[in-house]
């Protein structure tokens, strides 16, 4: 049955759980035109789990496994900094959801490695969030070409928890994005979600789902741009998604409606181009949109889904990684032969038509 919002609003905080539960920062930035080097497409929007993006330096760090997962050294941190920055150059997104990051410092030395080794001008923003056994968090780079206007995190009410039909999403990142169409701009909300990992934790996965799905429902209804992205951890394949799943939550398949709906463009990749991680086969990393964004509305300027890639040719570097080289010496290996993630970027394209 679909969860009516009014359960979880009431009348101090109002009727769009958007603004009753977000804590919001709207930010005044001064986006400027593309340059003539960027993509062709009006929008691009990239996601990619970056492992265990950490500089060397510990004394921000609390846990021990976060400590541990440090890089070893200023030089690999260096190392590790540029590569992705290569990586983001090379695809030249729009956007960029990433996911594992250490905090905001790290990107911002990102987002200065993009300026200063690639002439690429990006901004940064990330919102502390409560994984305090990992302390990964979330992020969001955005082209000068855009302009963020705004940036929350959202939490569940006493009602809400009460229910146990949902679970927190310790690592997430609402940001609202203006973007050029024709003469005007449009707004797309883009929802990074990293959720609980491993093949078990499923009935947990489901409920930050479906806790996600309830966040963006009624922009999604009313025919807003929405776009949930990130590294959903799911065991399902791109195109036999169970109805019972996380990315049937996800999208929405839950609800007694269907104009909550999200559509996920995986099922759009070629069945032999789907795998997003080191492991084989599997395809953890999604991106779900709304019919606005596949539907082209005739004689009006609008976004709409041109395609979608695993970049995974900007993550490997010579052969794939094997998993022990990966994950047992991952720092022992050469920077030449050394894969920057275990996970590939996925990016998908919309233009103005």
């Amino acid at each position: 049955m679909k969860t009516n919002l009014d359960v979880f609003t009431n009348a101090a905080t109002g009727p769009r759980l958007w603004l009753a539960c977000g804590i919001a920062a709207v930010l005044a930035l001064a986006g400027s035109p593309s340059s003539a080097d960027e993509s062709d497409a009006a929008l691009s929007v990239m996601t990619w789990n970056v492992e265990w993006f950490y500089d060397e330096y510990r004394g921000d760090n609390h846990s021990d496994l976060s400590k541990k997962q440090s890089a070893p050294d200023r030089d690999r941190w260096e190392w590790k900094r540029d590569a992705v920055a290569e990586a983001i150059a090379e695809v030249r997104p729009t956007v960029v959801a990433l996911q594992e990051v250490e905090n905001r410092r790290v990107l911002w030395y990102l987002t200065r490695a993009l300026d200063r080794n690639h002439r690429k001008k990006y901004r940064e923003y990330q919102i502390d969030g409560t994984d305090h056994y990992t302390e990964q968090d979330v992020g969001l780079l955005c082209h000068e070409s855009a302009d963020v206007v705004a940036a929350s995190q959202l939490h569940q009410s006493k009602s809400m928890r009460a229910t146990e039909r949902f679970y927190n999403l310790s690592k997430h990142l609402l940001a609202t994005v203006e973007v050029p169409v024709g003469d005007t701009t449009e707004q797309v909300h883009i929802l990074i979600l990293h959720l609980r990992a491993r093949a078990e934790a499923e009935d947990l996965r489901i409920r930050q789902a479906r806790l996600a799905h309830l966040w963006i429902a009624d922009r999604v209804a009313a025919g807003e741009h929405v776009i949930v992205l990130g590294d959903m951890n799911t065991e399902e394949d791109g195109s036999q998604t169970r109805p019972e799943s996380d990315v049937a939550a996800l999208c929405g398949w839950d609800t007694a409606t269907k104009d909550d709906d999200l559509i996920d463009l995986h099922d759009r990749l070629p069945a032999s181009g789907r795998r997003t991680h080191l492991l084989p086969g599997k395809q953890f990393d999604r991106i779900l949109v709304t019919p606005s964004l596949i539907e082209d509305e005739p004689g009006v300027p609008d976004l709409v889904f041109d395609e979608i890639t695993v970049r995974s040719d900007v993550n490997i570097r010579g052969d794939l990684d094997t998993q022990s080289e990966h994950w047992d010496g991952y720092w022992s290996m050469k920077d030449q032969d050394r894969d920057i993630s275990d996970h590939h970027p996925l990016v998908a394209t919309f233009r103005v038509k």
